[in-house]
């Protein structure tokens, strides 16, 4: 987990998918905002290249760009808020949300974590480096993943393994915030395409937990995933 939280099963990950689209509708409205053009827009670059290995549909895409950039006549403001706090089992979690009702999510989070403890600004966000996260494939099967994060500039990988089903896997590369576009753009010249590049959060010092606490923490934060508002889940674990 680490890094980010995902929904495990693939049933769930099923369900979701249209609240993926949703979510990175709202990524590229707010993103857009900056400007249409993704390739003078490097936010937008990195969002609209993600949707598009999500398989979003091309008018969904393209109207999200127009409307986040007011090309449609309607105004679209999202605000993006943090939360921090723990899971049950003094899990430290940061929720990042897009919304356009800032007291309608912080009610709405103020529920979801009565089964862990809300906190404060900076609660947790000190056990957390702050940094780039390039999700990526390699392209070859001899990739080398140690040289291509040396040659592209990333600061630091791991390699992920393929789910249960098969499914998955490939590397991620960790970058300082400035670079995250630079190291995007060398990534496939070292054999390695990118699947989803993003500013998020890697725990310092993830825990390991035993089946039954892991089962607890998971269910609490699939229900935090599931909020229309939120948009990423980092959490301290392992593995």
């Amino acid at each position: 987990m680490g890094a980010q939280w995902k929904a495990k099963h693939k049933d769930i990950a099923a369900n979701a998918k249209g609240r993926m689209f949703t979510k990175l509708s709202k990524e590229i409205m707010q993103a857009a905002r900056n400007g249409a053009d993704p390739d003078m827009n490097a936010r937008l670059r990195m969002v609209v290249e993600q949707a598009k290995k999500a398989s979003m549909p091309r008018d969904t895409l393209e109207r999200a760009i127009k409307k986040g950039a007011g090309l449609l006549g309607e105004a679209v403001s999202f605000e993006r808020v943090t939360y921090e706090g723990f899971a049950p089992h003094r899990v430290a979690v940061i929720v990042e949300c897009l919304t356009d009702n800032v007291n309608r999510t912080a009610s709405e989070m103020r529920v979801l974590f009565r089964k862990g403890q809300l906190g404060v600004s900076g609660s947790v966000s000190w056990d957390f480096d702050h940094l780039g996260i390039i999700e990526a494939s390699p392209l070859q099967a001899d990739a080398d993943i140690e040289l291509a994060a040396i040659e592209a500039g990333a600061q630091d990988f791991e390699t992920v393994d393929k789910d249960e089903d098969g499914e998955g896997g490939g590397a991620l590369f960790y970058t300082d915030a400035a670079d995250l576009d630079l190291v995007c753009r060398a990534l496939p010249a070292q054999g390695f395409g990118v699947n989803a590049a993003k500013l998020g959060y890697r725990p310092k010092n993830p825990l390991t937990l035993g089946a039954a606490e892991l089962e607890e923490v998971e269910a609490f934060l699939a229900a935090i995933d599931a909020c229309d508002d939120v948009q990423e889940v980092y959490v301290a674990l392992a593995g």
